[in-house]
């Protein structure tokens, strides 16, 4: 088997507020909100926004009423610690970090910069979305690490 993540679902705190992120973000980073889709499960207490892509699906979440006001912690174990996506060059880096600082509801962690002490070449940036859960876009060739 070749190791490849299927989809990501990710709880938020206020799932309006993170689809209306989402539905800015993702379109930078390959997504046609033409795939995206809403189902609820009443029963469940489950709600869920999904963007498809032939490759991969993100999914947004709300919370279980009773947890809805619990803080994001993402060292918290079971919770997600970050999201990165990948970027084609650090060009693709720096244009994108410039699209996505004028998303509104965006915190910018770091702008572009190398990180030598992850490769020589890893180039990123970091940022938090509106629910504080924090995402990262990245380049560096990763096949001449493995």
């Amino acid at each position: 088997m070749t190791p490849k993540i299927d989809h990501i679902e990710i709880t938020v705190a206020d799932l309006d507020r993170a689809e209306q992120f989402y539905d800015a973000l993702l379109p930078l980073l390959g997504f046609d909100l033409k795939n995206k889709g809403r189902g609820e499960f009443p029963g469940y207490e489950h709600v869920e926004i999904d963007y498809g892509t032939a490759d991969f699906s993100l999914g947004l979440v709300c919370p279980r009423p009773a947890l809805r006001e619990e803080a994001v912690c993402r060292r918290k174990p079971g919770a997600l610690h970050h999201l990165a996506f990948r970027a084609d060059s650090d060009a693709e880096v720096d244009r994108l970090y410039e699209q996505v600082r004028a998303i509104e509801g965006v915190t910018i962690v770091s702008p572009p910069g190398r990180y030598p002490e992850y490769t020589p070449d890893y180039y990123a940036f970091f940022f938090k979305d509106t629910e504080g859960i924090k995402l990262e876009i990245v380049h560096f060739e990763r096949p001449a690490y493995y």
